[in-house]
């Protein structure tokens, strides 16, 4: 009995360090998917009265949470009974990446148009609730999108272990996504609040810019994040073709690995989004005609 006891333990010991050593490797494979994760979550966010900062970001939260125990089963399934369509969703998952990185490089370049500042002072209380729901929903589709990348790039990190070691470890890097990013949003998105309240209370020029520094440097992260999920996508993108496509994989055996999959994320996008633009032409002028 003790034994049998000694056993069990020795190989849940076993598992355990087993998931402990792919969960590192599957989050240095989804760090820079989750860097883009943040980098829009602190954009949708921001931009809400500062009491409803917090409310709303518990919504985006729970919501968050919500996506991922409707993806989670499915992926387990696929991997369980169809394994050999990881590969594929993973493909169609770089087409998006590079696709939306140079789709957003594209419209900052090219396709400058400034939108519309709501003013929420002159909101009434219906108008707000509205505004507040739309943008939430929005946010959450959004992570609905990037959860679906984060879970299958993980489960590909995993695909040849046993369902004992991928379960625990897609599901610690799906609540890690979940946690780790809305947990870093909420500090990010009360960065201005704190340095306010510093200023309001500032007694010696050393708070006063303390405060000052906090409110200048808040919209400067949010930029910077903005910029370096768009290298993101093109970075984990080209990854994926990189690690998946035996072509491409032989074609820049060569290169440094990153500069390798930021450069075939890149081109890759340009070309998705050549493609999007003259079919949207095309069908474009047809309508008109």
């Amino acid at each position: 009995m003790a034994s049998g006891i000694l056993g069990i333990l020795d190989d849940i010991a076993v598992i355990m360090d087993d998931v402990a050593t792919m969960s590192k490797v599957a989050t240095k494979k989804t760090a820079a998917l989750l860097a883009d994760d943040l980098a829009v979550n602190a954009d949708k966010a921001s931009g809400f009265s500062s009491s409803r900062e917090l409310p709303v970001l518990w919504k985006l939260t729970k919501g968050s949470f919500f996506n991922k125990l409707l993806i989670l089963p499915g992926a387990f399934l696929l991997s369980a009974f169809l394994p050999v369509l990881i590969v594929p969703i993973l493909l169609c998952g770089g087409v998006y990446l590079t696709f939306e990185g140079a789709l957003k490089i594209y419209e900052y370049f090219f396709f400058k148009e400034k939108k519309e500042e709501l003013n929420l002072i002159k909101m009434n209380g219906e108008q707000l609730y509205k505004h507040e729901e739309k943008r939430i929903k929005s946010a959450i589709l959004i992570d609905f999108i990037l959860s679906i990348e984060i879970v299958i790039l993980t489960l590909g990190t995993v695909i040849d272990e046993p369902l004992k070691i991928q379960i625990p470890v897609v599901s610690f890097i799906a609540i890690l996504a979940t946690i780790g990013v809305y947990g870093i949003v909420a500090l990010l998105v009360r960065m201005d609040d704190v340095g306010y309240r510093l200023i309001a209370i500032a007694k010696n020029n050393f708070l006063k810019s303390s405060g000052v520094f906090l409110v200048k440097t808040l919209p400067v992260i949010i930029r910077m994040l903005k910029v370096f999920g768009t290298l993101a996508m093109s970075l984990v993108g080209g990854g994926i073709f990189v690690h998946n496509l035996v072509f491409i994989h032989e074609l820049i055996n060569e290169w440094p690995i990153l500069l390798a999959e930021f450069i075939v994320g890149l081109v890759s996008g340009i070309v998705f989004l050549s493609i999007f633009l003259i079919t949207k032409k095309i069908f474009g002028a047809q309508k008109s005609n």
